[in-house]
């Protein structure tokens, strides 16, 4: 009888040992996607919950702030070309009469001065056409990763403004574990410390190992923040599922 009183003081001292935090499955890598120009929004290709491929195209908009722009470049480019053309005639002239001493040397160092100058500009107006024609692959917004859609605020017809996120991209490669731990417990945690666990609703047992300690305390609760990370081969594990994490 004694040692049986042993035994089980014993099993309940080591249950007493595990500590069992509730949390949820996280993306460590989400992405709040813009467009890079104003536009209205021309198709939507994505809807919430929906796997997309890494340069899949999510939605598109409309190309007419560009065009204006490059219609611009295209114009300040001809009339630069003309005018180095003319000066360039003009300067040939100049040193064939130059050479008759029909003209001052002055007049031809002008001439000389005015085409270098407009060959400058005609570079930078060649340069700024071709940023303008590469900004046409923006219009089509793309992945630029695989993941899943948790948030689509875009709709066709919709004005896209740059810096305004219109959809949000969880990396499903990338997942962890997000627990809140009480105070008094922390000394149980530690980087790279092993930890088991579960996912309830998929019947996933697994060994993940906690890869932050988030400083900030709640003041409210005195609870820190931890995250787990976790293999599996499953392909059915989504953020915010429910999780537990059971640490010795």
């Amino acid at each position: 009888m004694k040692k049986i009183i042993t035994i089980t003081a014993l099993t309940v001292s080591l249950v007493a040992e595990t500590l069992t935090l509730s949390g949820s499955v996280i993306s460590d890598n989400q992405k709040m996607i813009t467009s890079r120009f104003m536009g209205f929004v021309t198709s939507v290709n994505v809807s919430e919950g929906e796997k997309v491929q890494k340069d899949q195209i999510l939605y598109s908009i409309d190309s007419r702030e560009i065009d204006s722009a490059k219609s611009q470049a295209e114009l300040s480019l001809e009339m630069y070309q003309n005018q180095y053309s003319n000066v360039q005639i003009n300067l040939q002239r100049h040193r064939r009469l130059l050479e008759k001493d029909m003209v001052s040397k002055y007049e031809v160092e002008n001439l000389e001065l005015a085409a270098r100058n407009l060959e400058n500009m005609t570079s930078i107006a060649k340069a700024r056409l071709k940023e303008v024609q590469n900004q046409y692959r923006y219009l089509n917004i793309k992945a630029p990763n695989s993941g899943v859609v948790v948030a689509k605020n875009i709709k066709v017809g919709e004005m896209a403004m740059p810096g305004m996120p219109a959809i949000i991209l969880s990396d499903l490669s990338n997942l962890k574990i997000s627990a809140e731990i009480a105070e008094s417990n922390l000394k149980l945690v530690s980087h790279g410390k092993k930890v088991m666990v579960e996912i309830p609703s998929l019947k996933i047992k697994t060994i993940g190992k906690v890869t932050a300690i988030i400083p900030n305390s709640n003041p409210m609760t005195h609870t820190f923040k931890i995250k787990v990370s976790f293999k599996t081969l499953s392909k059915s594990v989504y953020p915010g599922m429910y999780a537990t994490v059971a640490i010795n």
